[in-house]
Protein backbone atom coordinates (compact mmCIF):
# COMPACT_ATOMS: atom_id res chain seq x y z
CA UNK A 1 0.00 0.00 0.00
CA UNK A 2 2.96 2.68 0.68
CA UNK A 3 4.63 1.86 -2.04
CA UNK A 4 1.02 2.51 -3.90
CA UNK A 5 0.30 5.34 -2.49
CA UNK A 6 3.82 6.44 -3.39
CA UNK A 7 3.67 6.26 -7.14
CA UNK A 8 0.29 7.75 -7.10
CA UNK A 9 0.59 10.80 -4.77
CA UNK A 10 0.09 13.27 -7.21
CA UNK A 11 -3.04 12.19 -8.54
CA UNK A 12 -4.28 11.68 -5.22
CA UNK A 13 -3.52 15.40 -4.62
CA UNK A 14 -5.25 16.18 -7.25
CA UNK A 15 -8.12 13.88 -6.67
CA UNK A 16 -8.71 15.61 -3.15
CA UNK A 17 -8.20 19.58 -4.55
CA UNK A 18 -11.15 18.35 -7.22
CA UNK A 19 -12.95 17.00 -4.15
CA UNK A 20 -12.62 20.40 -1.98
CA UNK A 21 -13.39 22.35 -5.39
CA UNK A 22 -16.78 20.23 -5.59
CA UNK A 23 -17.52 20.55 -2.40
CA UNK A 24 -17.25 24.66 -1.70
CA UNK A 25 -19.26 25.18 -5.13
CA UNK A 26 -22.34 22.45 -4.08
CA UNK A 27 -21.97 24.39 -0.27
CA UNK A 28 -20.93 28.07 -0.87
CA UNK A 29 -20.96 29.37 -4.84
CA UNK A 30 -24.73 28.35 -5.35
CA UNK A 31 -25.61 29.93 -2.33
CA UNK A 32 -28.95 31.89 -3.79
CA UNK A 33 -30.05 34.00 -0.74
CA UNK A 34 -27.17 36.17 0.68
CA UNK A 35 -27.80 39.18 3.24
CA UNK A 36 -26.16 42.58 1.69
CA UNK A 37 -27.91 45.69 2.83
CA UNK A 38 -26.53 49.05 3.38
CA UNK A 39 -29.79 50.31 5.11
CA UNK A 40 -29.52 51.23 8.97
CA UNK A 41 -32.38 50.38 11.54
CA UNK A 42 -34.34 52.60 13.22
CA UNK A 43 -32.75 51.08 16.44
CA UNK A 44 -29.40 51.30 15.00
CA UNK A 45 -27.46 53.91 17.45
CA UNK A 46 -27.94 57.27 15.21
CA UNK A 47 -30.63 56.36 13.64
CA UNK A 48 -33.66 58.74 12.55
CA UNK A 49 -36.93 58.33 13.48
CA UNK A 50 -39.61 55.32 11.47
CA UNK A 51 -40.97 57.29 8.80
CA UNK A 52 -44.12 55.61 9.37
CA UNK A 53 -43.96 57.35 13.11
CA UNK A 54 -43.20 60.60 11.64
CA UNK A 55 -46.94 61.63 10.72
CA UNK A 56 -48.10 60.86 14.30
CA UNK A 57 -45.24 63.30 16.09
CA UNK A 58 -46.32 65.91 13.47
CA UNK A 59 -50.05 66.05 14.45
CA UNK A 60 -51.27 68.35 17.03
CA UNK A 61 -52.45 67.17 20.03
CA UNK A 62 -56.11 66.65 20.08
CA UNK A 63 -58.61 69.08 22.17
CA UNK A 64 -60.01 67.10 25.52
CA UNK A 65 -63.76 68.14 26.72
CA UNK A 66 -62.41 70.34 29.07
CA UNK A 67 -60.78 72.80 26.49
CA UNK A 68 -63.43 73.26 24.92
CA UNK A 69 -67.18 73.56 25.61
CA UNK A 70 -69.86 73.29 22.85
CA UNK A 71 -72.67 74.62 23.38
CA UNK A 72 -76.55 73.44 22.81
CA UNK A 73 -74.67 70.12 22.38
CA UNK A 74 -77.93 67.75 22.02
CA UNK A 75 -77.89 64.92 24.46
CA UNK A 76 -76.79 61.65 24.21
CA UNK A 77 -79.42 58.97 23.40
CA UNK A 78 -79.86 56.64 26.29
CA UNK A 79 -77.54 53.31 25.70
CA UNK A 80 -80.27 50.25 24.21
CA UNK A 81 -81.90 48.49 26.98
CA UNK A 82 -80.56 44.59 26.40
CA UNK A 83 -83.40 42.67 25.00
CA UNK A 84 -85.00 40.63 27.47
CA UNK A 85 -85.41 36.28 27.57
CA UNK A 86 -88.76 36.68 28.58
CA UNK A 87 -91.35 36.52 25.62
CA UNK A 88 -92.45 39.37 24.53
CA UNK A 89 -95.91 40.57 25.89
CA UNK A 90 -97.78 39.09 22.78
CA UNK A 91 -95.47 36.10 21.78
CA UNK A 92 -94.35 33.10 23.18
CA UNK A 93 -90.84 32.43 25.13
CA UNK A 94 -88.47 31.42 21.79
CA UNK A 95 -85.46 30.99 24.18
CA UNK A 96 -87.54 27.42 24.98
CA UNK A 97 -86.16 26.14 21.55
CA UNK A 98 -83.01 24.44 21.91
CA UNK A 99 -80.01 26.70 20.26
CA UNK A 100 -81.96 29.56 20.50
CA UNK A 101 -80.00 31.79 23.16
CA UNK A 102 -80.72 35.23 24.32
CA UNK A 103 -78.92 36.81 21.59
CA UNK A 104 -80.40 34.80 18.77
CA UNK A 105 -84.25 35.50 20.56
CA UNK A 106 -83.27 39.57 20.36
CA UNK A 107 -81.94 38.89 16.48
CA UNK A 108 -85.15 37.16 15.64
CA UNK A 109 -87.35 39.90 17.80
CA UNK A 110 -85.99 42.75 15.79
CA UNK A 111 -87.37 41.38 12.74
CA UNK A 112 -91.05 40.44 14.32
CA UNK A 113 -90.73 36.44 15.25
CA UNK A 114 -92.38 36.43 18.58
CA UNK A 115 -94.21 32.93 18.56
CA UNK A 116 -93.99 29.29 17.65
CA UNK A 117 -96.32 29.28 14.66
CA UNK A 118 -94.26 31.55 12.57
CA UNK A 119 -91.42 29.79 13.04
CA UNK A 120 -93.24 26.52 12.58
CA UNK A 121 -94.54 27.65 9.37
CA UNK A 122 -90.94 28.45 7.63
CA UNK A 123 -90.09 27.10 4.45
CA UNK A 124 -86.86 26.75 3.06
CA UNK A 125 -86.64 29.96 1.45
CA UNK A 126 -87.75 31.53 4.70
CA UNK A 127 -85.38 29.51 6.23
CA UNK A 128 -82.29 30.94 3.46
CA UNK A 129 -83.72 34.50 4.49
CA UNK A 130 -83.53 34.66 8.12
CA UNK A 131 -80.53 32.37 7.89
CA UNK A 132 -78.85 35.40 6.31
CA UNK A 133 -79.33 37.88 8.80
CA UNK A 134 -78.20 35.64 11.54
CA UNK A 135 -74.27 37.00 11.40
CA UNK A 136 -72.13 34.39 12.90
CA UNK A 137 -74.56 32.20 13.91
CA UNK A 138 -75.98 31.18 10.43
CA UNK A 139 -76.50 27.83 9.75
CA UNK A 140 -77.99 27.30 13.08
CA UNK A 141 -81.86 26.81 12.37
CA UNK A 142 -81.34 24.14 10.35
CA UNK A 143 -78.44 22.58 12.22
CA UNK A 144 -80.55 22.41 15.52
CA UNK A 145 -83.79 22.00 13.64
CA UNK A 146 -85.79 25.35 14.86
CA UNK A 147 -88.78 24.29 12.98
CA UNK A 148 -89.47 21.19 13.95
CA UNK A 149 -89.03 22.10 17.87
CA UNK A 150 -91.33 25.15 17.04
CA UNK A 151 -93.75 22.69 15.43
CA UNK A 152 -94.43 20.53 18.65
CA UNK A 153 -93.96 23.58 21.01
CA UNK A 154 -96.53 25.10 19.02
CA UNK A 155 -99.47 23.22 19.48
CA UNK A 156 -98.63 22.53 22.76
CA UNK A 157 -96.74 18.64 22.94
CA UNK A 158 -94.68 19.45 25.53
CA UNK A 159 -94.31 15.33 26.39
CA UNK A 160 -93.30 15.06 22.91
CA UNK A 161 -90.81 17.56 22.99
CA UNK A 162 -89.02 17.14 26.23
CA UNK A 163 -88.56 13.71 24.70
CA UNK A 164 -87.26 13.89 21.98
CA UNK A 165 -84.90 17.28 22.62
CA UNK A 166 -84.75 17.08 26.26
CA UNK A 167 -86.18 19.27 28.62
CA UNK A 168 -85.50 22.86 29.15
CA UNK A 169 -83.62 24.22 32.41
Amino acid sequence: MPELIAAYWPYLIIAALIGVAIAWFTFVATRKTSVATNKRDVLDEGAAPAARNQSLIDTPAAATTSDTVVENAPEAAPPPAQAAVQPASDGDDLSRIKGLGPKLVAMLQAQGITQFQQIASWDEAEIDRIDATLGRFQGRIQRDNWVEQAKMLAIGEDSAFAEKFGRNQ
